[in-house]
């Protein structure tokens, strides 16, 4: 019912920047959350950030302990769209990053928490 669309992936040297975007269509609540997450081959899915708002009255966002300080998430209700600024990227930050919603808007952490998931992205992040 509700479809997600990442794009903005790609290879990018150590240091730099990277926005990544995931649009969604279908979407029949104006309230949700969504959320990022990565995986590394051969590791498992990790929480990235989380991002929810309240048509237009405010947000509220949750980062993991990995990205803190270096990764921004933030949306575009108008266009149902989420954002992910990722800055100083390491090569560790290489992944397939995938994005996810769920009808919510309570902040999770864990992926079972999401309802609705991408294809995914890949970021390369060279050395």
């Amino acid at each position: 019912q509700v479809q997600l669309v990442e794009s903005g992936g790609g290879l990018v040297q150590a240091g730099g920047p990277l926005r990544l975007s995931c649009a969604a269509s279908g979407r029949t609540f104006d309230d949700y959350a969504m959320a990022w997450f990565r995986q590394a081959s051969g590791k498992e899915r990790e929480f990235v950030a989380a991002f929810s708002w309240f048509n237009g009255d405010g947000d509220t966002t949750y980062y993991g302990d990995s990205v803190k300080g270096r990764f921004t998430i933030s949306g575009d209700n108008a266009k149902n769209t989420v954002y992910l600024q990722m800055n100083s990227l390491k090569p560790e930050d290489t992944a397939v990053y995938y994005c996810a919603a769920r009808r919510s808007i309570v902040i999770a952490t864990v992926d079972p928490a999401y309802d609705y998931w991408g294809q995914g992205t890949q970021v390369t992040v060279s050395s």
